[in-house]
């Protein structure tokens, strides 16, 4: 089949003007493979094959996608395309790769564009492809116009993750107006039984995971917003009805790398065949290339799973901590951190968050994080972003008393920014007005009394680094938690042509990206978190570039668990920050115990947010005990397999998930009971993925074990027998550890 993939690099990390638009860097590379005979791609990486051919008319058509082939196994070519009825043209009812509008297609694009003439066809035929070992790149081009597109395919090896992206490319003597345009069109085999999982939210109630099967017509998950956004995410799984649980059966999932505006539609085609087509949103969206320009997508990453949701998502873990995560294939495990928002809110002074530092210190904490309030004339929210200098009524002495005391405490210090974003009460608003995105003459409309920063002007996007990079340079700071609280709204950039306005789309984020890498670069052991007033920024895009990611604002425990199980569907807990904060909690006046709230955020990365001002004596012992258990099982926790156990969704009563360490070695169970009504026998709790042959002691974190459970036993038996942990009452929890002997 040709080259087999020897290289530990998929693809090189391509930043054009800020824009990740190729594969990113892989572990190890797939076997990729060229029959020339039967014009038939494929690569193969563990547990997949991916496959697509030349057919007879020039265009790319999708062979293959799941389980794997043997490496000796002959595809057939692509079949010639046909049209369906005089209704249903060949190119809508092909499995294509990538189709653009033209000839008659009547489903969902992959590319659209207009020409000056007010052409708006399209026909792209296989011109030539590149085959390394280190993936395919294949180009096609239009049938009568210089217009190319380039479609970029790599594997990687341990997971059968496929990085898919496009580039379009105008070789015209005219501008070339891009209407729509995706990173890729996937199709799946035939079938009449297919479920999407997707995920849904709002503030503060992120993270919904939701199931419809897929029926005649189009499912839209997408973004307008400017950004990810939280009402969808930009990741989806799709299973078989009565075939796909948690534990069995065939997942085809994805996520786009993408922080801007963003569409995937899934839909099937008049005769059922099953299509994803994921890329930036098209609407409200034109990008107009001059000749000699051209336009790259995001990258899609897509898998499949024989192992259920749960295989699948153990793929997408061990993804993003081999090669998408800074510092990856090894990140940097997360420090346990305290942040001072809830404590003093915008009300920050040096006396007030040394007192603060002194009492996380004792706790164990290794990173301590100043929120809001510190800059400007920040006292409430009504003015101060955009003025990133430190107010000297509150730091008399700047940053540099608080930090120095912070680090003799043995504790890094880390700072909340909003680059982002201005209040119209700022100097910077009154010293240029100009620089917001907004319609000339129209309406300015605020959200949180700010408003949104044209980050794609490189006048703006110069004074954002330039003002991080000196508060960087200036001070010892480890971490910026970095915030965006809203939306965008009259989406305009006035000082560009109204024809090339709507380019801050893709530009915006280009440069969010450029500022990110840039910062990193200059100041190498900077440490950013990801937070868009809760989860409104999480994807595989700005995850390349961030640290951790703030996944929502409602640190409820118990509503966390829900929230948490639908993020650890996409995204790894490894990266998902989680506090203990103030009971009753400010969401919903829910009242739980210390206990509880520590255990529902050590299933992520621990924090403490809680106003230690108000803690006892009792409140400090538990929580110290708590956080140098944490230490004892994080790299379990954050680079572990993720076992969903018992479902929190549905309603259910119960829920628990185990996570079991790289080599097996470590196991941790935390198990919650929302309430009890009756004298219900208390049910066994079967464990996955353990070594079956080692033998693992179990203690107890919180709670007990029933009395007659061994203290120590075989993986088989903690697998097939399982143990049983009492739990009686309202907001119960329970967490053990099992360790190999």
């Amino acid at each position: 089949m040709g080259v087999t993939g020897l290289s530990r690099r998929a693809a090189c990390l391509s930043v054009m003007g800020g824009l990740v638009a190729a594969a990113l860097p892989m572990r190890s590379t797939a076997s990729v493979g060229f029959d020339p005979a039967s014009r038939v791609f494929r690569l193969d990486g563990e547990g997949v094959t991916y496959a697509f051919g030349i057919d007879s008319a020039g265009q790319v058509q999708s062979l293959h996608w799941g389980g794997p082939l043997a490496l000796d196994d002959q595809l057939a070519p692509a079949p010639k395309p046909s049209d369906y009825s005089g209704f249903d043209r060949a190119n809508s009812v092909t499995p294509l790769e990538f189709v653009a509008f033209g000839g008659g297609l009547v489903t969902e694009p992959s590319l659209k564009v207009a020409f000056p003439s007010g052409v708006r066809d399209l026909v792209l035929k296989y011109l030539d492809h590149t085959l390394t070992s280190e993936g395919i790149t294949l180009r096609m081009k239009d049938i009568s116009t210089e217009v190319y597109v380039e479609l970029r395919y790599s594997m990687d090896k341990a997971t059968g993750l496929l990085a898919r992206s496009a580039v379009v490319d105008n070789r015209t003597k005219a501008w070339l107006r891009v209407d729509q345009m995706a990173a890729a069109t996937l199709n799946l085999p035939f079938g009449e039984d297919y479920e999407v999982n997707y995920l849904t939210g709002r503030w503060a109630a992120e993270w919904t995971l939701q199931k419809r099967p897929l029926e005649a017509g189009a499912t839209v998950l997408e973004s307008r917003l400017g950004m990810t956004g939280s009402q969808n995410n930009p990741w989806l799984a799709i299973g078989r009805a009565g075939l796909t649980d948690e534990d069995n059966g065939p997942v085809w999932f994805g996520a786009l790398a993408w922080s801007g505006a963003w569409r995937i539609t899934v839909e099937k085609d008049i005769v059922g065949h099953p299509r994803i087509t994921a890329g930036y949103n098209p609407f409200d969206f034109a990008y107009r290339l001059k000749p000699g320009e051209r336009l790259e997508t995001p990258v899609f990453y897509a898998g499949f799973s024989h192992d259920g949701m749960g295989g699948a998502s153990r793929r997408m873990h061990r993804f993003q901590r081999s090669v998408i995560l800074p510092g990856a294939p090894e990140p940097k495990l997360r420090p346990v951190l305290y942040n001072s928002w809830e404590a003093t809110e915008f009300a920050v002074n040096e006396v007030g968050q040394i007192a603060l530092a002194e009492k996380a210190a004792t706790l164990g904490v290794e990173r301590f994080v100043m929120d809001d309030g510190w800059f400007g004339k920040r006292n409430n929210d009504h003015a101060g972003l955009g003025d990133w200098t430190v107010n000297p009524e509150k730091f008399p002495n700047g940053l540099e008393a608080l930090i120095s005391r912070v680090r003799g405490l043995g504790m890094e210090f880390g700072l909340w920014v909003e680059p982002e974003m201005v209040n119209p009460d700022s100097q910077l608003y009154r010293a240029h007005p100009d620089w917001v995105i907004n319609f000339k003459g129209r309406p300015r409309t605020e959200g949180r009394n700010q408003l949104v920063l044209n980050l794609a002007r490189s006048d703006v996007r110069d004074y954002v680094l330039k003002s991080l990079d000196l508060l960087l340079r200036d001070n010892d700071i480890a971490f910026l938690k970095w915030d965006h609280n809203r939306s965008w709204s009259e989406p305009g950039w006035p000082e560009r042509a109204p024809e090339d306005q709507q380019k801050l789309y893709v530009d915006y984020t280009k440069n969010l990206y450029w500022i990110l890498a840039e910062l990193r670069r200059r100041h190498p052991k900077l440490e950013i978190e990801s937070c868009a007033g809760g989860g409104g920024r999480v994807d595989l895009g700005i995850m390349h570039l961030t640290d951790q990611v703030w996944p929502t604002d409602n640190t409820d425990p118990f509503d966390r668990l829900k929230m948490q199980d639908g993020f650890s569907h996409a995204y790894m807990p490894g990266v998902m920050m989680a506090w203990v904060t103030a009971s009753p909690n400010w969401v919903n006046k829910r009242a739980t115990s210390l206990e509880y709230r520590f255990l529902s955020a050590m299933q992520g990365c621990l924090g403490i947010g809680d106003n230690l001002n108000h803690w006892g004596q009792e409140d400090f012992a538990t929580a110290k005990r708590l956080v140098a258990e944490y230490k004892s099982i994080r790299q379990t926790v954050q680079r572990g397999d993720l076992y969903r156990l018992i479902s929190p969704q549905g309603g259910s009563e119960r829920s628990a998930t185990l996570t079991v360490s790289e080599t097996k070695r470590q196991a941790v169970l935390f198990t919650f009971l929302h309430s009890s009504s009756t004298f219900d026998a208390t049910p066994l709790i079967q464990l996955q993925g353990l070594d079956p042959q080692a033998r693992y002691a179990v203690r107890s974190l919180v709670g007990a074990v029933e009395a007659d459970t061994p203290k120590i036993a075989s993986g088989s038996y903690w697998m097939h027998h399982g143990v049983r942990i009492p739990l009686r009452g309202d907001f119960q929890a329970a967490a053990l550890v099992l360790d190999v002997v």
